[in-house]
């Protein structure tokens, strides 16, 4: 029975009276004001007032064993006395009848009635509201109910497999296609999971990977035919079990192979000669790009062409799960050999998803642009490339597509790079470049920069052009040692030039940056080799171990190894010593001459995280890529 609430002579709350029905929970005889104290008799239910002098005295309460407070009692009444609180804080007592009165402590607070129609749901039980505070229907569910929807056929954001399909549920309870095992990862569906799983599974962001795009890019016209030149891919296998590695272009599948356990493969490809071949205009291929898809991790390098020759260079390529839809472009500029003879510089985009819209931002250099595919003469466009499609754009003469910025609406790879062409303009001889792209997202605003070797005299550095490139207005950058160069580069996609030099530093900036190093043609008087690219890795970027190939045709193959001081580093298992510091930072260098006599195959393990640059030289030829690296996403 409800209990309205009193007070004792201490002041404790006690039940005070109730409604009562029956002759074992009630007593009868009211009793008579008193004058005076109060006794120290128990005055259990009889409230006192403020002062503790008087009493407003009701009916005595009944305890729960169903006994009185020890009041005789007479006959059963048919009222009992109410006691209300009124709203100045006094009590009083009045007679009311228990057949026409509720209890008085009712609360009429409380939350508003859910607006009518409105589905709420009490566990798996869906309520269709009255607005009145009821409902108007209740439905139990068999699976699962989402407030405002009601019964679902599944829980948001289960999964479940279809075959070899996974279907992830939708925020309104329904079953949606997610994702496909690709069993060509080595991935299956697996319905405990619900998920893909395999080796291929949960990759971490680094250069390592399974799901790759070779691309062939801008070639001379003269070097795109085989068997002397051939386009290839050397693919390294880093795990403990054999890959089995798939090549397919468009739905045509061109090779299949075995690598086994950390070793490397080289797999020669076809040239795509839409995207090697003349000087322009830019160019939208369809299904331009190959698909390199491994059951184990690999990694994976293209050779622009593969043996040595007087035009080459290499990529570094990123796994599809390192991609974004943020780049900044580094390239270099139209080369103009004879007069109406021009070798572009070119950046290239590839879609690895249908209606994959990338839209064209334009540097200060970069709004000289060979139109086509797309993209208009001053270099903008927003162009829609579907999945293994490759949009190449070239510059036109005087153009440079350097600080060019790419934006995606889904993740996509980018190349940048030369035809052919002198590194300075005037020195000879052309040599290809080429280089893929680092998303903005992983780049950093420190790194170390140091030149390659001469050859045949490696005691000495080979002189570089540098160029430090702005992802954001406003950049100023610091040099240690310093270099002399604009420091505040005003506009993203503004870049600044080092000119030849052999200084070893370090740049920082309060923005992000990308920088690209320029490997200077033979005539420039530092040894053999010719014109290469490489993008320098931030430390926050660096690995403590690579597995990686330098092809063993070139008449020499070098590591750079980058690393703070004190660093204890191996390659191919041998320590590194005669390191050279990088100007008065806490970073050094050493150059490795690599074996040449063995299958290309070459490791680096460091205590702590350290940079590598490998690249090959010969008379009048070159390459040159970053070995690997980590492709964290770095904050702004």
């Amino acid at each position: 029975m409800p209990l309205a609430v009193a007070c004792s002579d201490d002041g404790t709350p006690v039940a005070s009276a109730t409604i009562s029905t029956t002759a074992a929970d009630t007593t009868a005889g009211p009793t008579t004001d008193t004058a005076g104290p109060t006794t120290d008799t128990p005055t259990t239910g009889t409230p006192t007032t403020d002062n503790g002098s008087e009493s407003a005295t009701g009916t005595s309460a009944a305890t729960t064993d169903g006994t009185t407070d020890g009041t005789t009692v007479g006959p059963q009444t048919t009222t009992t006395d109410a006691t209300t609180t009124t709203t100045d804080g006094t009590t009083t007592t009045g007679n009311v009848s228990a057949s026409e009165t509720t209890d008085s402590t009712t609360s009429t607070t409380g939350n508003p009635a859910c607006p009518e129609d409105q589905i709420v749901c009490d566990g798996n039980t869906a309520q269709v509201c009255d607005g009145q505070g009821g409902f108007k229907s209740e439905e139990e569910c068999p699976v699962a109910c989402v407030p405002g929807i009601g019964c679902t056929e599944c829980v948001p954001g289960d999964t479940q497999c279809v075959g070899n399909d996974v279907q992830k549920c939708s925020e309104g309870g329904a079953w949606e296609a997610f994702e496909t095992c690709d069993g060509l990862q080595g991935l299956a569906c697996d319905p405990n999971a619900g998920a893909c799983l395999g080796a291929c599974a949960g990759l971490g962001l680094s250069y390592i990977g399974c799901d790759y795009y070779p691309t062939v890019l801008q070639q001379h016209d003269s070097y795109i035919s085989g068997p002397t030149n051939e386009y290839a891919v050397a693919v390294a296998n880093t795990s403990d079990q054999a890959a089995q590695v798939t090549v397919t272009r468009g739905a045509n599948q061109i090779t299949q192979v075995m690598v086994a356990p950390m070793s490397v493969q080289l797999i020669v490809l076809p040239w795509v000669t839409q995207l090697a071949q003349g000087q322009g205009p830019s160019v939208l291929v369809t299904d331009g790009a190959y698909r390199l898809r491994s059951t184990r991790p690999v990694t994976v390098y293209q050779y622009n062409p593969l043996k040595a020759t007087t035009t080459n260079d290499a990529s570094l390529l990123l796994p599809v799960n390192t991609w974004t839809g943020n780049y900044l472009v580094a390239a270099w500029p139209t080369w103009t050999f004879v007069q109406n003879l021009n070798y572009p510089g070119f950046y290239a985009v590839v879609a690895n998803q249908d209606n994959t819209k990338v839209t064209l931002t334009p540097s200060a250099t970069g709004k000289v642009v060979q139109a086509g595919g797309g993209v208009a003469a001053d270099g903008s466009g927003v162009v829609t490339l579907n999945a293994d499609d490759v949009l190449q754009v070239m510059s036109g003469p005087g153009g440079d597509l350097t600080g060019t910025i790419i934006s995606a609406d889904k993740p996509v790879q980018v190349f940048g790079g030369q035809e052919c062409t002198n590194v300075p303009l005037n020195v000879t001889a052309c040599d290809h470049l080429e280089e893929s792209m680092f998303p903005i997202e992983t780049l950093a605003k420190e790194y170390v920069v140091v030149p390659p070797v001469q050859v045949p005299n490696d005691q000495l550095d080979k002189a570089q052009i540098v160029r430090v490139i702005a992802s954001e207005p406003n950049t100023t950058l610091t040099f240690n040692p310093d270099q002399p160069v604009n420091k505040v580069l005003v506009n993203a996609g503004d870049f600044v030039e080092i000119p030849t030099t052999t200084a070893k530093f370090v740049v920082t900036a309060d923005k992000k940056i990308l920088v690209s190093q320029y490997m200077v043609g033979q005539d420039g008087g530092y040894g053999t080799s010719d014109p290469a690219m490489l993008l320098a890795v931030n430390p926050l970027q660096w690995r403590k171990n690579y597995l990686f190939h330098a092809q063993p045709s070139w008449t020499a193959n070098y590591v750079d190894v980058l690393a703070p001081k004190n660093a204890s580093v191996t390659v191919d298992g041998v320590a590194v010593a005669n390191w050279q510091a990088v100007g008065a930072t806490n970073y050094q260098v050493a150059h490795i001459k690599l074996n040449n006599n063995g299958t290309g195959n070459h490791t680096v393990v460091g205590d702590v995280g350290v940079g590598i640059g490998v690249y090959g030289v010969q008379s009048y030829g070159s390459y040159w890529y970053p070995g690997g690296l980590d492709l964290d996403v770095l904050p702004q």
